[in-house]
């Protein structure tokens, strides 16, 4: 099968490159920076088309992106700055008629990674079929764009698979993720590490399987609907932070309750992995 994966060079889309691959499936990748895909293992099997969603794209980029017969949407710039305005000042819309003009000229099943911060300030175990109330910008900005998708499908008959991305961790992630720093303060060999009281509870997922559960609700054929790709079983950050000190054979000091709990996540929730 020949699909489109745009934003390949992120954290997820890493993962789900490589397995798509081994799959045996052709694919076009997008991402904004050429030089940085080219430090990929994956680079020389794939198509990789360089653009940035808002600029004008080249008409012949843009039809080298229909000839896939599936695309996995996961770019979006910005992150982790979750209460910028820019998500939906300036993402937002560019978003919107990037997919829109694929889907009229053609491309008709479509799989977009969206966000548990959609449902806002929910604790506990949160629903696929949740009415959403998202509490910051980028929460915001990709529910607007899951249910401007959703009027155009009164408009424009096409298949929309939406994957609600809980936690991650895996070689590869952010600078900016717990347990990266936690691993660049062993590596740093410092005494202590600063974190929150740890007794949120959260649903964490390894990052390869976030990559397959995605591909797998990717390759559903005529179904439309909201997914939650998680675990489904809360694990409080203090465990989760231990648990990973452990593996890594270290012995450095937790010091819990240095930084507030997050303003704008609830304290207890996990996914339902059931569709909506």
């Amino acid at each position: 099968m020949r699909i489109v994966v745009t934003g390949g060079t992120g954290f997820v889309g890493n993962y789900i490159v490589q397995e798509l691959l081994e799959q045996g499936n052709e694919l076009i990748v997008t991402g904004t920076n050429e030089s940085k895909a080219r430090g990929f293992s994956w680079f020389n099997n794939v198509e990789f088309v360089e653009l940035k969603i808002g600029d004008n794209i080249r008409d012949d980029k843009f039809e080298q992106l229909l000839t896939g017969e599936k695309l996995i949407h996961l770019a979006w710039e910005g992150l982790p700055h979750y209460k910028e305005l820019f998500h939906f000042e300036e993402i937002l819309l560019p978003q919107y008629f990037f997919l829109k003009r694929l889907i009229e000229s053609g491309l008709n099943d479509i799989t977009i990674t969206g966000t548990c911060l959609e449902y806002g300030m929910k604790n506990g175990c949160l629903e696929a079929n949740m009415i959403t109330d998202p509490q910051n910008s980028y929460a915001i900005a990709k529910d607007s764009l899951r249910k401007f998708l959703g009027q155009l499908q009164s408009y424009k008959k096409f298949d929309l698979k939406w994957v609600r991305l809980f936690y991650m961790y895996g070689n590869g992630q952010s600078d900016h993720s717990l347990l990266k720093q936690l691993e660049n303060a062993v590596h740093n060999q410092q005494e202590v590490f600063n974190m929150s009281g740890g007794e949120q509870l959260r649903d964490y997922l390894h990052v390869k399987e976030v990559a397959t559960k995605v591909i797998e609700i990717s390759q559903m054929s005529h179904v439309s609907g909201i997914f939650n790709c998680c675990s489904g079983k809360p694990i409080s950050i203090r465990t989760l932070v231990e648990k990973h000190k452990s593996s890594l054979g270290s012995d450095i000091k937790l010091n819990l309750g240095y930084y507030p709990y997050l303003d704008f996540e609830p304290f207890a929730f996990w996914g339902n992995t059931e569709k909506s």
